[in-house]
């Protein structure tokens, strides 16, 4: 008798289930509200000597500054940043490890420029190739890995041009992947900004290697060992209190250029400077553009990424479902805001109704300041939930009741 009225229960629970009211669905995607890219300064108000030069915030992307941004240039060295990009993206894929050793062939020792003397069948690891280019700006080094990575440059190249286009580079075109002067091996200081954003934010790793000041590594050839002092290009790092990197680059047609980072209360700066007239130019317009950066702007920001919230679910095949935030939220100002002030609102139902579909917005966080909303984040569903069905219910009551 006991189990013909669970019987007949669950099949009047499922009959109601069916004519449940619509499920409460938020279905819009709300992103943090942005400048727009072309609110900088006038191209002419730091007076800036420098060919090209662009100021990026690296957690938005936002350009708070630039000057012949999409000017075609050549890059010289700075063009080790996509060939670091790379190797890192290889490295994280588990394709090549940092302890890998790495054969050094005949075209990679062949390499002119900056170099640190590499010979024809010498053995390194990744990593001290990595920090060969990232220190000392080794073309041969650089070459080494390509060939590593991709079993020739010309494949590492092509390789670096799809990931440009990905990177919606729009005014580069690479034929090297060490960066000497060819006529058809150019970019922009917005392209450098877009891939050093990349690196930096996809791989921070990198500020281990092009942080170093100066290291030793060890020549092994046939000739026997010999130690060679690599010593950073990047001056900045002694010059500048905030500086965390990047890359330096320099050569008869690109004169002097640099992509520097810097770090200031939370908040990381990109300064792109291309032909300068001099090594000293660079790295002083570069500290001008950081400086401004850091004086003008304010950042605020919430690592909620990957933040966990959970509903209950009404007639649903589960009962709970979790949902997850999909990115941080980060909110530049240009003007004296109080963002301590910042007030952040969690807005959920108490309960939903299925079905509901992965990555469905269920809720979102706001933020506020001073009453005027800033942005705010969706919170999505992490897994279908399909209506209950009979078998459902009598799973649930005869879990519940039966021993």
């Amino acid at each position: 008798m006991r189990k013909l009225l669970l019987l007949l229960l669950a099949l009047f629970l499922s009959i109601t289930a069916t004519i449940s009211p619509a499920s409460y669905h938020i279905t819009s995607k709300i992103t943090p509200k942005r400048m727009e890219q072309g609110e900088s300064l006038p191209s002419d108000s730091l007076s800036l000597s420098s060919g090209s030069a662009v100021l990026m915030e690296a957690s938005t992307g936002t350009i708070l500054y630039e000057k012949d941004s999409a000017t075609k240039r050549p890059p010289a060295s700075v063009t080790k940043v996509m060939s670091m990009l790379l190797i890192f993206d290889a490295i994280s894929s588990g394709k090549i490890r940092p302890s890998d050793p790495v054969t050094v062939s005949e075209h990679a020792a062949g390499m002119g420029g900056s170099q640190v003397f590499l010979e024809v069948g010498e053995i390194q690891t990744v990593e001290t190739l990595l920090k060969c280019i990232s220190i000392a700006s080794a073309n041969d080094a650089v070459v080494a890995l390509a060939e590593h990575v991709s079993g020739s440059e010309e494949s590492f190249v092509q390789a670096m041009n799809e990931k440009a286009a990905a990177l919606g580079m729009k005014h580069t075109n690479f034929v090297n992947c060490c960066g000497l002067d060819d006529p058809d091996h150019y970019t922009s200081a917005i392209d450098i900004a877009l891939m050093t954003r990349e690196l930096i934010t996809k791989h921070p790793e990198v500020f281990n290697y092009c942080g170093i000041w100066q290291e030793d590594i060890t020549h092994t050839t046939r000739k026997g060992s010999s130690l060679f002092t690599l010593t950073n290009t990047n001056k900045l790092l002694k010059q500048y209190p905030y500086a965390t990197g990047l890359k330096t680059g320099s050569t008869s047609q690109a004169k002097f250029c640099l992509s520097a980072t810097a770090t200031k209360d939370h908040m990381t700066l990109i300064a792109v400077i291309m032909a300068a007239e001099n090594s000293r130019i660079r790295f002083a317009e570069a500290t001008k553009l950081l400086e401004y950066g850091f004086s003008t702007t304010s950042i605020y920001s919430d690592e909620i990424k990957g933040t966990t919230y959970t509903l209950p679910v009404k007639k649903g095949a589960s009962d709970t479902l979790q949902m997850t935030c999909q990115n941080n939220f980060c909110y530049l100002s240009r003007t004296a805001e109080n963002l301590s002030q910042v007030e952040k609102k969690t807005k959920l139902p108490k309960e939903i109704t299925a079905p509901v579909k992965k990555g469905d917005a269920i809720g979102e966080i706001s933020y506020y300041l001073n009453g005027q909303q800033l942005g705010s984040i969706p919170l999505c569903a992490d897994q279908d939930i399909e209506k209950a069905h009979f078998t459902d219910y009598y799973r649930k009551l005869l879990l519940e009741y039966l021993p």
